[in-house]
């Protein structure tokens, strides 16, 4: 089996950069249907939030030739294959993104999972939100059936890991995620108060509901919500409170807002610069507040040229981040220890999976002599009753079963201790018994 991840996040890129490679949730269906038609035998899951765009992948290798597509089976230039693809959907050369990549290979996949689904790797660590969407991009490509026992394992895993740093450690004591980080740290250098202060929440998703929720915590009362559709924004009015307006009303919920959030899944600007100067006029040109935490941008990057506008978007959160990660940097020892050793254990468990496999395939294997031999005592008892019967096939079973003990233990003690010693025994089980290779 192989374990491969390429992608790039906020310390690897910029936000121009990953706004470009950034997958709406139609594109990730489209993405994980056409590389499972033409990749059949390789699990998927693709991870894209504001901070970062993530491809996982996973593979069987067997040894039968005609089993595979032509898909490397060589981790190293796997990973490769998996940066062309990315740039091969966004319609760019290798080229123009292979520098802002990371790729991982083997234990390092799990470990990065791990430690994004725990939020060490958020430019917030400790914020909530991270592991909602490790499991919301795992939940959409099990609709894919873009996943197998492999990535399902992993996934699976990553949420316990997130439960357990979380129950274990204080890094999420003072929960903070990156909408209540942009609203105390930039909105209030605007505004002193929200009471008063009109708020318009572009999008009514996952990210534009937080953000409502700790708005209203500090104390927004006048919130207008606008998503292309109108169902979406009404739930979120009826549970915050807010009034909804239809899309086509955008300029003039902009003209009469202080405040905006927007959190959209489009793939182009919403609101560009021009549009926005000519309502200056008509605002009296009051400030705004302008926080985008759209990827890609909501907001043109123009806008924050004019006057008393006041542009955010997610890169801007940065250096507020440090200071939060500092804070927090005397429990991340104890985190990552309980990152290492769920790691240890997963492998462990892995390995045993692994090996599994070969003994049931011994298992399956056996089962043709000793079906042989059932029917060949049968045949010269034929006076047995049904109860008879049953007593000698259970015996039959109980054999076989005693006769695998032994070897499954062994593959299993060794699992633990040598990945190499492992991979002897393995191969040698297969040989002595002839039994199909695969890793």
């Amino acid at each position: 089996m192989i374990w491969m991840a390429v992608g790039c996040r906020y310390r690897e890129s910029a936000l121009d950069v990953r706004e470009k490679l950034a997958f709406s949730e139609a594109e990730i269906r489209q993405a994980l249907a056409l590389w499972r038609s033409r990749y059949p035998e390789l699990e998927v899951v693709i991870l894209s939030t504001c901070n970062r765009v993530e491809i996982y992948a996973a593979m069987e290798i067997f040894a039968s030739p005609q089993w595979h597509s032509m898909f490397p089976t060589n981790a190293t230039e796997g990973v490769e294959r998996l940066v062309e693809l990315l740039a091969e959907f966004h319609g760019f050369s290798v080229e123009e993104i292979s520098q802002y990549c990371f790729r991982k290979t083997g234990q390092e996949v799990i470990r990065h999972l791990f430690h994004v689904a725990s939020s060490l790797d958020s430019m917030i660590v400790g914020e909530g939100q991270i592991s909602g969407q490790v499991q919301h991009a795992y939940a959409l490509a099990v609709e894919c059936q873009s996943v197998g026992s492999l990535l399902h394992a992993a996934f699976q895993r990553a949420g316990k890991v997130a439960k357990n740093v979380a129950s274990e450690t204080a890094i999420y004591q003072y929960r903070t995620s990156v909408p209540s980080v942009a609203v105390s740290c930039f909105a209030r250098q605007i505004f002193e108060h929200f009471e008063t202060k009109k708020t318009l929440v572009i999008g009514a998703g996952q990210m534009a509901e937080e953000t409502l929720r700790y708005l209203r915590e500090e104390g927004v009362r006048k919130i207008t919500i606008l998503n292309r559709r109108e169902e979406n924004a009404r739930r979120m009015a009826e549970l915050f409170q807010g009034e909804v307006q239809p899309w086509e009303n955008l300029e003039n919920a902009l003209i009469e807002a202080d405040l905006v959030v927007s959190a959209t899944g489009a793939t182009e600007p919403i609101v560009t610069r021009s549009q926005l100067e000519k309502l200056q006029g008509k605002r009296d040109y009051r400030p705004m507040f302008i926080l985008d935490l759209a990827v890609p941008r909501d907001f043109e990057a123009k806008i924050a040229s004019l006057s008393n506008i006041y542009l955010y978007t997610v890169d801007d959160l940065e250096k507020v981040c440090a200071t939060h990660r500092a804070a927090r940097e005397k429990d991340i020892p104890k985190a990552e220890g309980v990152i290492a050793r769920e790691l240890q254990t997963f492998i462990i468990d892995i390995r045993h999976h692994k090996s599994g496999r070969v003994i049931e395939q011994l298992r399956q294997q056996w089962q043709v002599p000793k079906q042989k031999e059932l029917q060949r005592l049968f045949n010269k008892l034929p006076n047995l009753d049904d109860s008879q019967r049953r007593e000698i096939e259970y015996a039959f079973e109980r054999l076989l079963n005693k006769l695998l003990h032994l070897p499954l233990e062994s593959l299993r003690d060794e699992a633990g201790v040598s990945p190499a010693g492992q991979r002897g025994l393995l191969e040698a089980v297969r040989k002595l018994f002839g039994l199909n290779q695969f890793n």
